[in-house]
């Protein structure tokens, strides 16, 4: 069918569709506006990326970028082909029309709006429709979004004003521009294909259509949408008259006013208003009138009551929505903060209707409420920023006023409970542009220092709550026993005892056990995660996406699940750890005959080990989406995970379908009431010891830190205790200053790279990406002659040494994964990079990655190898350690591979042949112990004497000297019966065994 033949029906359907908008009537005299060709996919536009113009696709990861093609079909609705294609994504993907950068924008603005031919395939999902406006070119532009729902079947025109499009809240690819859709310089437009099904989509004749109403160039805003205001005191609403381009507004504005609705009581609770205010012609966009609205003291305790502010708005835009003033609550028990929280708990709990309850249990993604003032309708408990979802500009100041705008949304309530708003700060407040960014995990596990771990937490959490943020997604408890895991660097290692010392961090987020500081403007409350198991998960066994072992199944005994994986989530519990998140992966204790289910259904470890046999008493939080991975339809997926013991959903774009379903299952009886009510006191004990009822709104008495100084010296602290030493022939370590020095390597100059996954963006980037000091940068301060070529092109000669800096680019979770598009082999312009300087001089081999690396075919030409993990901003640690300002103290937070064939491979294997054991790590101190055997026999003696007396002090420098002393004599002759007692007397040493330690290094020193 033809297009003249669908217009007809299109005709008849203009009215009936979802998002059409209704423009003034034009004159009889006036023609129909000509519509304008944007696409008609006959080949006029090019496949191609930016900066030339063309249609691209895009994913979330290698399969979720949907197939294009241009299709010659005969029921195409303009020409003979159409855009078609197929799409199964497990993330998010899509195609974008970027027009040419090096060409003007296009200019939409005299057009009402765009429109196009889908082809239904009444899936009932939804397809977001994106426009890429202002800026510099298509890549620096804002992006305004909405959706249509593919409930049809077959050939549809969908036209959507452009006064439908609203600013996206959840990523934006430059900062603020104004943050107005003015569609004098559009570059494009993008669409979202729906996820978790897999479909064909075909589209055809894109075009702007209509006139523009002038008129809808002037806005009408008020200065807030919600005005809380305590009882008797009146609320100033402030109306103002905007226009695109500040121009003065063209025809007069009338903004009629009215109170009217709600649940206050008029003469009663508030005294009424109404009237009209008038902005004349010619008024300067800006102008401003303020409405009064006067309450009422009636003296009685009571819930809060909304009082609305009808606008009825011509000549202009009305407001999204209406004002309303808020009564505050008053006199009621769980306001009084001099009582126990168990109390306030109580006295709120026995108030809430299911409804409310319900949405304390439900946590939304901020960039996801399809409204804002669906926080008061579901009476939502929580909102989250998903990994690089945040405010524009990404600035702290902006993030505090984004989550008090939240805040505010959640006093329009009846009982004004306050959103709890979280986020993954697992490295720092990484999110935020210029936070100071810590090593990652891996890295603090290798230093070994409870203390840096604990000051590291301390850091984060002061510039995360400086930015109005009270929970932290953190810290990850996993016990990382596969490298081939994307997740590795997110663990502090291989041994649960190196996990179990590096807890100090929940002290440095949250303060005393008892969550006494919870409520101070430097912590927040900690998340201990993922349980349990995640770090296990076998190669393969993922079925998420093109996943290799993220999400997988961890396959264990009981005694491995105890002695492993379970038990530093113990220590959690006894450090008073606020909440716990189960992981994505699957549990399948051998011989307990339930084989494998996901830790979100797992009933028997949620409610039987955590929170009965460990005796937990905070609450679980779900990952992202999870619930979705148990089998299952979604009721079955709701009732499964709250009654497996799950009390507050991470459903980031499903809130409403949530909320609905566990309302359905409460009062079918599949979930009680009682399950319910555990639920919601667990999550509001933790609301009132943050003390978020008294104060809801962000205290930023604290951002001048973010990035300070102070902290950036605690995190260069780190980064150089994280730099583990594997090799240094020759003494080529410490360099002097003296020297000159020829760096090379992908990483050297990267901070992007340095940083990691989890940095600005879910799967961080490379570049110059946030503020900080590179390990090049920190070079060239520490030393007096360095010069620096990446690729090592740039002549070799006369050069005293070479330090050639490689390692991975950034990743995140599954993306990550080995075998999901990653190794563990360098790059070949890295291997390059290390075979030039490294054949040209002495040199030594930095690796900046999240996992060990496989070297061994270049190990004999490398005099220095140093493991540099993922040392964060501040490459000024990294320097001071190779020009000798610190010693090198770190150690091996996992066993070094010699090959991908060997893993798994850990500590305790009973066979165990690596390149490097746990535990291994050189110094650069001038003095390490010397006398072989009758030394060891002397500190045998010392370490008995330390367990005796428990001078852990003690016994960790008696060991330390006995490891040191092992190393100087193994040198690079590293062997199995070597490395096995080795690796082993780390393990005996963080269990504070300090004279079996020994005795293992006594065992690695004769097998020499």
């Amino acid at each position: 069918m033809r297009r003249t033949a669908l217009l007809v029906s299109a005709t008849l359907l203009t009215g009936m569709l979802p998002f059409a908008a209704a423009g003034p009537a034009s004159g009889a005299d006036e023609p129909a506006p000509v519509p304008v060709p944007v696409d008609n996919f006959e080949g006029e536009i090019p496949f191609a990326n930016p900066p030339a113009e063309g249609i691209f696709t895009w994913g979330s990861d290698a399969d979720d970028p949907p197939t294009l093609r241009l299709a010659a079909r005969d029921d195409a609705p303009q020409g003979d082909k159409v855009l078609a294609g197929t799409y199964d994504i497990s993330g998010y993907g899509g195609f974008t029309h970027d027009f040419a950068f090096a060409e003007p924008a296009h200019d939409w603005s005299a057009s009402k709006g765009i429109r196009f031919w889908w082809d239904g395939r009444n899936n009932g999902k939804k397809v977001n429709f994106e426009l890429k406006d202002g800026g510099a070119n298509g890549e620096a532009s804002e992006l305004w979004t909405t959706s249509f729902t593919d409930d049809f079947t077959g050939w549809k025109q969908l036209e959507i004003p452009f006064t439908d499009f609203t600013y996206r809240t959840d990523y934006q690819p430059v900062g603020g521009i104004d943050q107005v859709l003015g569609l004098t310089e559009t570059w494009g437009y993008a669409l979202t294909l729906p996820v978790g099904v897999k479909d064909e989509f075909a589209m055809d004749g894109v075009e702007l259509y209509g006139k523009a109403d002038q008129a809808l160039r002037a806005n009408v805003v008020t200065d807030g949408a919600v005005y809380p205001v305590k009882e008797g005191r009146s609320a100033a609403v402030k109306i103002t008259v905007a226009t695109t381009g500040s121009a003065p507004i063209e025809q007069p504005v009338t903004v009629a006013y009215e109170t009217a609705g709600g649940t206050g009581e008029s003469g009663k609770d508030y005294t009424p208003v109404k009237g009209e205010l008038t902005f004349p012609a010619g008024t300067a966009s800006g102008a401003s009138r303020t409405v009064t609205v006067a309450t009422l003291r009636d003296k009685a305790a009571e819930n809060a009551e909304t009082v609305p502010l009808k606008l009825t708005v011509t000549g202009a835009k009305a407001p999204a929505e209406n004002p309303q003033v808020v009564i505050d609550a008053h006199g009621l028990p769980y306001l009084d903060a001099k009582l126990p929280v168990q109390k306030r708990v109580a006295d709120l709990l026995s108030r809430l209707s299911l409804a409310e309850k319900a949405g304390q249990m439900t946590q939304a993604e901020r960039g996801a409420l399809t409204a804002p003032g669906d926080i008061a309708a579901y009476d939502l408990g929580s909102l989250l920023s998903g990994g690089g979802s945040t405010p524009t500009p990404n600035t702290p100041a902006a993030w505090a006023k984004m989550i008090d705008g939240f805040q505010l949304r959640a006093q329009a309530t009846r009982f004004q409970i306050p959103l709890l708003y979280g986020v993954d700060a697992v490295h720092g407040h990484n999110n935020l542009v210029g936070a100071t960014i810590l090593p990652h995990n891996i890295g603090i596990g290798a230093t070994r220092d409870p203390q840096v771990a604990h000051d590291a937490g301390k850091v984060t959490a002061a510039e995360v709550r400086a930015t109005g943020i009270p929970w932290d997604f953190a810290p990850c408890l996993c016990v990382a026993r596969d490298e081939r895991w994307g997740r590795t660097y997110e663990s502090f290692g291989e041994d649960p005892a190196l996990v179990e010392s590096m807890e100090t961090v929940i002290q440095g987020l949250q303060g005393a056990a008892d969550g006494r500081d919870l409520r101070k403007n430097d912590r927040v409350l900690a998340t201990a995660k993922h349980f349990v198991g995640d770090g296990g998960t076998e190669f393969g066994s993922s079925t998420t996406g093109s996943y290799t072992i993220d999400q997988g199944v961890t396959k264990v005994t009981r005694q491995q699940l105890e002695a492993v994986h379970l038990a530093p989530y113990q220590d959690a519990v006894d450090r008073g750890v606020g909440t716990f998140m189960p992981s994505y992966s699957s549990l399948d204790i051998l011989g307990d005959g339930k084989g494998a289910v996901k830790m979100h259904a797992r009933a028997d470890m949620l409610n039987g080990v955590l929170k009965g046999r460990m005796g937990f008493d905070g609450f679980v939080i779900s990952d992202w989406q999870a619930i979705d991975q148990i089998p299952g339809d979604y009721a079955s997926d709701v009732r499964t995970s709250i009654n497996a013991g799950l009390d507050m959903i991470m459903v980031p774009y499903a809130y409403k379908d949530f909320h609905a379903t566990l309302l359905d299952e409460v009062r079918a009886g599949r979930v009680s009431e009682k399950r319910i009510d555990d639920a919601v006191s667990r999550i509001l004990t933790q609301k009132f010891k943050l003390g978020l009822f008294e104060k809801p709104y962000a205290d930023t008495s604290g951002a001048s830190k973010i990035g300070s100084g102070e902290h950036r010296a605690v995190a260069r602290e780190a980064a150089a205790e994280s730099q583990v030493l594997l090799k240094n022939a020759g003494g080529v370590l410490p360099l002097k200053k003296s020297q000159k020095v020829y760096v090379a390597g992908s990483n050297a100059d990267d901070i992007g790279n340095q940083t990691g996954g989890w940095t600005v963006t879910w799967q961080g980037s490379s570049g110059d990406i946030t503020d900080g000091t590179t390990v090049l940068e920190g070079m060239k301060k520490a030393g007096s002659s360095v010069t620096y070529s990446k690729d090592a092109s740039a002549p070799t000669g006369g050069y005293d040494v070479g330090v050639v800096v490689v390692g991975e680019t950034p990743y995140a979770e599954g993306i990550g994964d080995v075998g999901n598009g990653n190794d563990l082999a360098l790059s070949a312009a890295d291997k390059a990079a290390v075979d030039t300087v490294c054949g040209a001089m002495k040199c030594a081999v930095l690796i900046v990655s999240g996992r060990p690396q496989l070297i061994g075919d270049q190990l004999g030409d490398i005099d220095a190898l140093v493991a540099s993990w993922l040392p964060g901003t501040e490459g000024d640690g990294v320097a001071d350690v190779l020009y000798g300002k610190r010693a090198f103290s770190g150690q091996l937070p996992v066993t070094w591979p010699k090959s991908e064939a060997q893993l798994p491979i850990n500590v305790g294997d009973t066979a165990y042949d690596p390149q490097y054991p746990y535990g291994w790590g050189l110094t650069t101190l001038t003095k390490v112990s010397s006398g072989g055997l009758a030394t060891l026999k002397g500190l045998a003696v010392a370490a008995s004497l330390a367990e005796r007396v428990g001078s852990e002090k003690a016994g960790r420098a008696v060991v330390a000297k006995a490891r040191l002393l092992i190393q100087q004599k193994v040198g690079q002759g590293i062997t199995p019966a070597v490395a096995k007692p080795f690796a082993d007397a780390d393990h005996l040493l963080l269990t504070g065994k300090y004279a079996q330690a020994v005795a293992k290094l006594t065992a690695a020193y004769k097998a020499a």
